[in-house]
């Protein structure tokens, strides 16, 4: 009676495809999922057109994230005068904590199932903040740039924690207000001290300000 081939052979047998060190290069295939879906079933008790609502306009407030922590990057390189050494580490900071958020807004995006944008031609066309010239601009030209973009994001923040708070999306409304707006309001205080016309050495005697006046 011939003795039975044992597990071993018999997988040994099967014929497999030939291994090779050589990495598979140029590769291409369609995509998985479109831009402006999100997934369907996914057991977070919120529904597709609730997700669908606050990815989309989560998607708006990364856009604008990413630009100003972009335009942070821009002054942090770009920036001179007497301050040069505190702004230059001030914007540097910034620029960290944007890159944060960034990261968190994204990662919101693709937990409710979306799409985040990421590429720097997507980010262009959608945000809402001013685009900057290539060149150096003066600081209080800088900052006030800052605070602008700074204003749009808040201004979308407060809309967006409203509307995800009525919609029962409270993990959104949780990032969007314990994150995002409360680090850039704490952004926008530190710049705008930097806007307050304050004497650096001398203090003005206010007796002799009215006696010229």
């Amino acid at each position: 009676m011939p003795r039975k081939e044992t597990l071993a052979r018999q997988v040994e047998r099967v014929p497999r495809p030939k291994i090779s060190a050589q990495p598979r290069l140029h590769q291409w295939a369609a995509e998985i999922q479109t831009y402006g879906t999100v997934n369907h079933l996914l057991p977070l008790d919120l529904e597709e057109p609730v997700r669908l609502e606050m990815t989309e306009q989560l998607n708006q407030l990364l856009a604008d994230t990413i630009t100003l922590r972009d335009l942070y990057k821009k002054s942090h390189w770009q920036v001179s005068g007497p301050t040069f050494y505190q702004l230059h580490l001030l914007f540097d900071k910034h620029y960290n904590e944007q890159t944060e958020l960034v990261d968190g807004i994204a990662e919101r995006i693709q937990l409710l199932g979306g799409i985040s944008l990421a590429m720097a031609a997507d980010v262009a066309e959608t945000t809402q903040i001013d685009r900057p010239p290539r060149g150096r601009e003066e600081v209080p030209v800088q900052i006030s740039r800052l605070l602008d973009a700074h204003q749009v994001i808040i201004r979308t923040c407060r809309k967006l924690a409203e509307r995800a708070s009525k919609l029962g999306d409270e993990g959104t409304n949780d990032l969007v207000v314990s994150d995002v707006l409360r680090t850039n309001e704490l952004q926008v205080w530190f710049l705008s001290e930097h806007l307050v016309d304050m004497p650096l050495v001398a203090a003005v005697d206010p007796s002799k300000a009215r006696k010229t006046a």
